[in-house]
């Protein structure tokens, strides 16, 4: 790649928001300008939550811009829901010094899209280059590793292509079958689970509140207010670390506009519940989610079966609820593949990790074949994708 050029950059203002979004495509809001320059500027990415920008750029022989990476120094493992803390483990404990590391992901969310951003004219090796460029970088560097997380499964095959290892992981997601409503989609489930899913909206909805679904300029800056007070109490509930700040979800919203989808739940004017999601070309994503106070089934209701209506109502293929749960199985949300690669510098340590996800690998996908056996549709219904 000689006559292939690499910059790495420490914030994404440095690189031209058109020339970004060109690459990245309109299809994954999460891979956008606006959602990343949001985790930045907003000081949800920084040196304090130790994330640390380090954009990748690719232009080819002929100096055009070919290709861009989400990139990020980690002096940790935290926020990426890929965990390799066993890897940093076993690696510092025969004198190996793990971290930094290079994270080419998007920070605090496990949602699956794309992550080698090629721009539409460059040339078909393009994506080959880049992966070989952030292996280049962690040799001219001194990072022990670096990271692709939660990328397309194609873009998982190349880099396995490119010696990078590959790893797989579980999560639910909804599927679209051509349902005119609702209802219609209850009626693929199987009598016992239908009657479930029906008792819980019912009680859901029978709780005095009242349920709001805003999209842009409709969400006022006191419902982020709220929303952000829902978050945290979220975070402290699971002794994590509230990685966003205040700033950021007015900001999102301003940037996204009516990308920005929040299903919230009020008693009166008071609001007590919301559920962020983000609307992709296709495809609805679950984010965060919290409340205040104790609302039957609300959580189901707000996160799960009004995403449903809503991807329902406008055509969309797929809602992704986001990592883990299996409780999502029985309310239609059906495990799903995930995937990421891993390069790794020094070679024993890349041959141990080979040979932990060469047995981890048909574990995940036994597990998930395991777990489609609790599927509430009927036994006739083809559910899959």
């Amino acid at each position: 790649m000689s006559d292939w050029s690499v910059s790495l950059h420490d914030g994404l203002h440095a690189i031209d928001a058109a020339a970004w979004d060109s690459c990245a495509g309109a299809d994954n809001p999460f891979v956008s300008y606006a959602f990343l320059s949001a985790l930045e500027d907003s000081g949800s990415v920084c040196q304090r939550t130790g994330w640390l920008p380090r954009h990748v750029t690719l232009h080819a022989p002929d100096g055009t811009l070919a290709a861009i990476c989400p990139a990020y120094l980690k002096g940790h493992s935290w926020g990426e829901y890929v965990f390799d803390q066993g890897w940093a483990r076993a690696f510092e404990a025969a004198g190996g010094q793990y971290y930094p590391k290079l994270q080419v992901a998007v920070p605090f969310t496990p949602a699956p899209g794309p992550r080698l951003l090629c721009a539409p004219s460059a040339p078909p090796e393009t994506a080959a280059v880049l992966a070989d460029a952030l292996r280049q970088i962690c040799g001219e560097t001194g990072l022990s590793s670096a990271h692709v997380t939660f990328c397309k499964e194609q873009e998982s095959d190349l880099l396995n292509q490119r010696g990078w290892l590959p790893r797989l992981g579980v999560q639910y997601h909804w599927h679209n079958h051509g349902y005119s409503s609702f209802d219609d989609f209850l009626a693929t489930l199987a009598s016992r689970k239908r009657k479930v899913l029906k008792r819980e909206r019912r009680d859901a909805n029978a709780a005095g509140l009242t349920f709001h679904t805003l999209r842009g300029d409709e969400i006022t800056p006191a419902d982020w207010q709220a929303f952000y007070t829902f978050y945290r109490n979220t975070v402290d509930r699971k002794w994590g670390s509230a990685y966003l700040t205040p700033a950021f979800f007015p900001l999102l919203s301003e940037r996204l506009g009516d990308k920005v989808v929040l299903m919230m739940a009020r008693h009166g004017d008071t609001p007590v519940a919301a559920a962020l999601n983000l609307l992709g070309g296709d495809t609805l994503y679950g984010r965060n989610w919290g409340c205040t106070g104790d609302w039957p089934f609300l959580h189901f209701e707000l996160c799960y079966y009004r995403a449903i209506d809503f991807a329902i109502a406008h055509g969309l293929k797929r809602v992704e609820a986001g990592a883990q749960g299996e409780h999502k199985i029985q309310r239609g949300y059906v495990p799903s593949l995930t995937h990421s690669a891993h390069w790794l510098e020094n070679s024993s340590l890349r041959s141990a990790v080979s040979a932990f996800l060469a047995e981890e690998r048909p574990a995940i996908r036994a597990e998930a074949e395991a777990l489609s056996a609790f599927s509430p549709y009927k036994k006739d219904e083809a559910r899959q994708p």
